[in-house]
């Protein structure tokens, strides 16, 4: 365990090196520090895996491995508050780690390939390779004060990404979106930072995650600090109401998409929400509104996809749909289902992601779906990399990763209204069943539109090991294959002390046929999207340009108008306040007083003409006055 910080040093050292050489490195150079780097991380993260196994076998039966702890040196020590620089190596943080090292090392290798001939390759890797350090850093922090240190990292690097190609404006703007939108987020995650810290006396994760139960006794601040880490991890992992930058992300390079959405920032959120599982169990109603904002987010999520007509952007909003399905996990108690479906989404995700990045290349650059067709005979590995992970995305029973880890959380989240008498979650139960009938509309749309029809783009022959290689090993992870680290994951997270969702004897029975259900319907959202797209797209759309269908069709596009309702309550009115305020009326205050001495200043400086006669009229004129006053002095004695 002692080269544990290797994790992170690594790609620390690659952004470094790539960012100080930028254009004076070789394509071929940049190349090799950047994926090189992640790799290298990737196997230290390998090798403390293997420690990790090797002393919990020979520990006795009966043990429970807490984890282990490195520490580095004392970050800084004021009053007493001395957070450390240290790792914490458990089952979640190596679940973490294998996930980011993993799929990063894939998506950088893609990337090597997808960027050549870009301005900025260099200075892309550096911000690609401090992206991982940074996420190390947020899931491998032993204390909360540096776990924040690595969620600031991210969220800077999500900046530099978005924006990677700022010659165009709007780039640019939707980077700013997405910084100002998870600085809300971060706001919230630092007040329940300091309310934890009031609370414990210390911001170390495991005495926090430990105490709960006895330092938390008082309901509300237990309520708000629960509600303020929520609000900050819905800001990073893009749930209602701080979702609206996610789909705008999509303006950096395809690889930046694939990264955020499969291995960092948008899971930093689920991860927070489960490593402190014990806070939120001290306030109930949070648990439930967590779930409830997830229902709300895979619905909205899931009809803004179905519209969509750039092919990121579906998929971004495929993601902050499965995003949700994880949140109702994390607030029905079943953390290690949200857990290993992020770990499953990551496969099949950055799958997709990359797969749209090679057809975006084969397209000449083009995204509009609508512009696309036919493509399944010009890339068929394509092809067959977007059929796997859509059937993942999906859920197709028992061939994907996907059913392995979606209708754990189905079945959990209607046993859990069982368990916990708590009708509600019947409800959310079948909000996420809609939201799987939604998914497979929409990815066989997608398919659909992409690969089969009239081809309306011509699409070039793609080639290269580091384009077909990592989208290999994706494909098979978003298998039934991928479904085989189940058992291995919950063995992690037990280990960590991640509280596992039992379902009694009695309601197994009324729990597989919800599960059943649910993948039927699924299935005939699948079916139904056959006859949409394949046999009725004519009539769907003749209904699209109908008034009632062009309306409905904008709500959706939209995501339901909350850019637009933000407009209103947020960036107008602080736009009319910065220009009532651009001069400072309170800087302006101040200048009246020089204004006065400027005023006498000219006054009597007009006076100062050189005429006697003037001078003795108006020493006349004094003594006058002052006489009057006088007589009035005495007269009032």
């Amino acid at each position: 365990m002692s080269y544990l910080y290797l994790t992170i040093l690594f790609p620390l050292i690659g952004f470094i090196l790539l960012a100080a050489g930028r254009d004076k490195l070789s394509e071929n150079v940049a190349a090799v520090i950047g994926v090189g780097a992640v790799g290298l991380s990737a196997l230290a993260a390998l090798f403390a895996g293997i420690d990790f196994y090797n002393v919990k076998a020979a520990l006795p039966a009966d043990s429970t491995v807490l984890g282990f702890n490195q520490h580095l040196w004392t970050w800084f020590n004021v009053g007493g508050f001395a957070p450390a620089i240290g790792l914490h190596l458990d089952g979640l943080s190596l679940l973490m780690t294998g996930m980011i090292t993993g799929v990063g090392f894939l998506i950088h290798i893609f990337a090597s390939w997808y960027m050549r001939g870009e301005e900025g390759y260099a200075r892309f890797f550096s911000y690609f390779n401090l992206f991982v350090a940074s996420m190390l850093v947020l899931v491998l922090g032993d204390n909360l004060a540096l776990l924040f240190l690595g969620w600031e990292g991210v969220g800077l690097c999500s900046y530099l990404l978005i924006g990677f190609y700022y010659a165009n404006p709007a780039n640019g703007w939707a980077a700013i979106k997405a910084f100002t939108v998870t600085r809300v987020g971060d706001v919230f995650l630092l007040i329940a930072l300091f309310l934890l810290y009031q609370q414990f006396g210390t911001l170390d994760i495991r005495t926090i995650v430990d105490h709960a139960s006895t330092v938390l006794t008082d309901s509300n601040i237990a309520f708000w600090t629960a509600l303020m880490l929520f609000l900050g991890a819905a800001g990073k992992s893009a749930q209602i109401p701080l979702q609206t930058w996610l789909a705008d992300a999509m303006a950096g390079p395809t690889p930046v998409s694939a990264l955020i959405h499969a291995a960092t920032m948008v899971t930093a959120g689920v991860y927070l929400t489960s490593r402190l599982f014990s806070v939120f169990e001290m306030a109930p109603e949070i648990l439930q509104f967590i779930s409830i904002v997830g229902a709300i987010t895979l619905l909205v999520a899931g009809f803004a996809a179905l519209v969509q007509t750039d092919i990121k952007r579906i998929l971004a909003y495929s993601t902050m749909s499965q995003l949700g399905y994880m949140f109702m996990a994390v607030g029905a108690e079943a953390y290690q289902a949200g857990l290993f479906h992020m770990l499953a989404h990551a496969f099949f995700k950055a799958l997709l992601f990359l797969s749209s990045g090679a057809v975006i290349l084969a397209c000449h650059h083009e995204q509009n779906i609508l512009k696309m067709g036919g493509l399944w005979k010009k890339i068929p590995f394509v092809f067959a990399c977007f059929v796997v992970g859509g059937g993942a995305l999906a859920a197709l029973p028992f061939i994907t990763v996907g059913f392995f880890s979606k209708d754990a959380i189905l079945g959990a989240v209607y046993a859990h209204a069982t368990m916990a008498n708590l009708p509600l979650y019947n409800t959310l139960y079948w909000v996420g069943v809609i939201g799987a009938f939604l998914t497979s509309i929409y990815t066989f749309r997608l398919i659909w539109l992409v690969f089969f029809g009239q081809e309306k783009t011509h699409a070039h022959e793609i080639k290269g090991v580091t384009y077909w290689g990592p989208l290999s090993i994706l494909l098979v992870l978003s298998t039934g294959v991928g479904g085989l680290l189940k058992a291995p994951v919950e063995s992690l997270l037990n280990s960590a002390k991640i509280p596992a969702f039992i379902i009694p004897e009695s309601l197994e029975h009324a729990v597989h046929g919800a599960e059943h259900l649910a993948v039927g319907i699924a299935l005939a959202g699948l079916l139904l999207g056959v006859v949409l797209f394949v046999f009725a797209y004519g009539s769907v759309k003749n209904i699209a340009n109908t008034s009632f269908g062009a309306g409905i069709a904008h709500i959706w596009r939209t995501a339901f108008g909350f850019d637009a309702l933000y407009d209103i309550v947020f960036v107008k009115p602080y736009l009319f306040m910065a220009r009532l305020l651009g001069r400072d009326p309170i800087d302006g205050l101040w200048l009246v007083l020089p204004a006065l001495v400027k005023g006498g200043h000219k006054f009597t400086s007009w006076r100062q003409t050189g005429s006697l006669r003037e001078y003795a009229s108006s020493i006349g004129l004094g003594v006058v006055v002052l006489l009057i006053i006088l007589v009035i002095t005495q007269v009032g004695v």
